[in-house]
């Protein structure tokens, strides 16, 4: 994401010495992506960034998947995989559960109250939706305070640690991806700046604005990379001498920031507009979209509900996480809920909601929809919170056998 910050001190010029108020040096560390070819920071720390003083095994959370076979779409009851006392010792790091996955992103679920571990994702970018509850994400460039309705991208790499705040349990729907997150190109100038068709503009991105400097000795960090584990996922607890919150100052296009799901400006038309009006961030071989509060279509012949529609080249992950979805009533979905449609299953609106829609001037629905370019399993978490019996709603409910 081309869009410069700086927080904090630095020097002049990059790469040259910068100095401590006793007159010893800061150590500079580059964070940058593809091999120096992409974005990067420059960040100033205390201590050595490299120095560690031990390392030891950490057992990712299960990262399993089943194929989804036979192939049928799903109903998945997300709110289901954590109790009412369980929430309170999860964290956002250890405790999440896979819901869905394959080798380009994987999608987890999880309600914490308790602070996480100090954390860093070296698989790839993650982008974090938080459904309810609000926290403070501490980081290494700084401080994110977040709460409902807030996506957070966390730069692969990116040291943090997720902390709850207020009585209300932190709802947190975690997207994974094998690669970068960053807006779709299509809204962007040949140089990176947010353009004037595009449904969000920089104001809307809020970044950490002063550093975050915290003391601390033999402090443990997990690192998520790649390796032989499930889904080729691995990984390492890392003891640092000093905590890694050290940065004085840093500067650059490459950081974590939030956004708001409230702040997108949705397009709308005369007739139904297809899912990519409503594109927020893509990744390889994925996108993620917002279905947000809107006008809907204004022709005076429209059906407002989608049409419907085979996913032949992708799945389509979809996220109900407010307001009352139209497409879907009668199926039992409702707030929590994720309905899986696999590529070559036509799909569309419930029975009765087409013809309901008609006549409709604004659709009150909140969504996060993920569509992925390779076949989708199950995780742990999908397997277990699946109703079992969304497939056959469109011809009422019935199964023969």
């Amino acid at each position: 994401m081309a869009y410069y910050r700086q927080v904090g001190e630095v020097p002049r010029t990059r790469h040259t010495q910068h100095r401590t108020p006793e007159g010893g040096l800061y150590y500079e560390e580059l964070m940058g992506e593809e091999g120096f070819s992409a974005d990067s920071s420059l960040l100033y720390h205390r201590a050595i960034p490299s120095a560690i003083v031990d390392a030891a095994e950490w057992e990712v959370p299960d990262q399993s998947r089943t194929r989804n076979a036979p192939m049928v779409p799903r109903h998945l009851r997300l709110h289901s995989l954590f109790d009412d006392q369980e929430w309170k010792a999860a964290d956002v790091v250890q405790s999440r559960r896979l819901v869905l996955g394959n080798d380009d992103v994987r999608i987890s679920y999880v309600v914490a109250g308790a602070p996480s571990e100090l954390y860093r994702n070296g698989i790839g970018d993650e982008c974090v939706y938080v459904e309810s509850g609000s926290a403070r994400v501490e980081t290494v460039f700084g401080l994110l305070e977040v709460g409902r309705g807030d996506y957070v991208i966390l730069p692969r790499a990116t040291t943090h640690r997720w902390v709850p705040t207020g009585d209300e349990p932190l709802r947190a729907y975690v997207i994974e991806a094998n690669s970068h997150i960053a807006p779709p190109k299509r809204y962007l100038s040949r140089y990176g700046q947010l353009l004037e068709h595009a449904p969000y503009c920089e104001r809307d991105l809020r970044g950490p604005s002063e550093p975050l400097l915290v003391e601390g000795e033999n402090v443990d960090v997990l690192i998520k990379h790649r390796g032989d584990g499930p889904g080729g996922i691995s990984g390492t607890r890392y003891t640092y001498p000093t905590h890694p919150f050290d940065v004085v100052g840093w500067d650059g296009c490459l950081y974590p920031y939030a956004f708001n799901i409230d702040d997108f400006q949705p397009i709308t038309g005369r007739v139904h507009q297809p899912p990519p009006v409503h594109q927020v961030f893509e990744g390889h071989n994925f996108v993620i979209c917002n279905f947000v509060p809107r006008k809907v279509d204004y022709h005076p012949g429209a059906i407002p509900v989608p049409y419907y529609h085979s996913n032949v080249d992708s799945d389509e992950v979809m996220f109900y996480c407010g307001g009352d979805y139209e497409a879907r009533k009668g199926s039992g979905i409702g707030q929590g809920s994720i309905s899986l449609h696999p590529g070559g299953h036509s799909h569309g609106p419930q029975p009765g909601a087409y013809e309901r829609s008609i006549g409709a001037e604004r659709f009150d629905e909140l969504a996060v929809m993920v569509d992925t370019f390779r076949p989708l399993d199950l995780g742990e978490g999908g397997t277990a919170c699946d109703d079992g019996a969304y497939a056959w709603t469109w011809a009422g409910g019935r199964r023969e056998s």
